[in-house]
């Protein structure tokens, strides 16, 4: 199913994610081994750079950041963490990904914490104006959006000229070694662990298979450039098999 596009994707990605939530950030720290929550941290603090240099958090203080498809919150509550954040939006899809988002911020966050609002958005027709944050990121959501260059263009529209646009993604691997023992590991293991833990065999089966039709990072960096966004980069994590890009809104 990962060669869907269109509404086809859309709906196909929302009945998956909506039957997997219950055991979503338990598998994502199987599949990475607890390493993505630190790949998210280093998302966070480099969206959260941008928050002194925007012409809204340097002019009036404000330093609102979002988050993309937020799903269960791992993102919204890593920049919630970070200097110059005075504030976080996380918006998703789904209703079942924000009540775990929603009762996460509940139990952890405590008087005094930076402000966590979660709401349901479509990150294709975002409902924010023009230049309202410092910086918007996604974490591994992407490759399951019906139209890329759209979404990043959302992204850069609602942030203010100086701030940055990041993504975190699973991107297909150079060729070589860990190439293949990634592969190996995604779609021979991923799928098992998949139906063992979280009784899923089909979503983690998709999963690893959609990032063979997803962008290379080298054409996801130019998505950020036909966006209008500068100083675009990447970095390549877990052993090449994940790029955290970046871009900034033009002054």
């Amino acid at each position: 199913m990962a060669h869907l596009t269109g509404d086809d994707k859309r709906r196909y990605v929302a009945e998956m994610f909506a039957r997997i939530s219950p055991r979503y950030d338990l598998m994502n720290s199987l599949m990475t081994g607890g390493m993505h929550h630190r790949w998210k941290r280093d998302t966070a603090r480099l969206t959260a750079a941008g928050a002194a240099g925007t012409e809204r958090g340097g002019t009036d203080g404000i330093g609102a950041t979002l988050d993309i498809a937020t799903g269960t919150g791992d993102l919204a509550f890593a920049l919630a963490n970070c200097a110059g954040v005075t504030a976080v939006v996380g918006v998703d899809l789904l209703s079942e990904m924000l009540s775990i988002a929603a009762r996460r911020r509940r139990v952890g966050h405590r008087p005094g914490d930076t402000p966590i609002t979660f709401a349901q958005a479509d990150a294709l027709q975002l409902p924010f104006a023009d230049n309202t944050f410092v910086g918007a990121t996604a974490g591994f959501s992407l490759r399951n959006m019906p139209d890329v260059p759209a979404a990043i263009n959302e992204m850069a529209r609602v942030v203010a000229p100086g701030g940055k646009v990041t993504t975190l993604e699973l991107t297909p691997m150079r060729p070589g070694i860990p190439a293949m023992m990634g592969r190996l590991y995604f779609h021979r293991f991923v799928p098992l662990m998949g139906q063992l833990v979280a009784g899923d065999r089909a979503a983690y089966t998709y999963l690893p298979d959609s990032v063979d039709y997803f962008l290379t990072a080298d054409g996801l960096a130019e998505v950020y450039r036909q966006a209008g966004l500068v100083n675009v980069g990447y970095r390549r994590l877990g052993l090449g098999g994940v790029a955290l890009h970046y871009g900034d809104k033009p002054v």
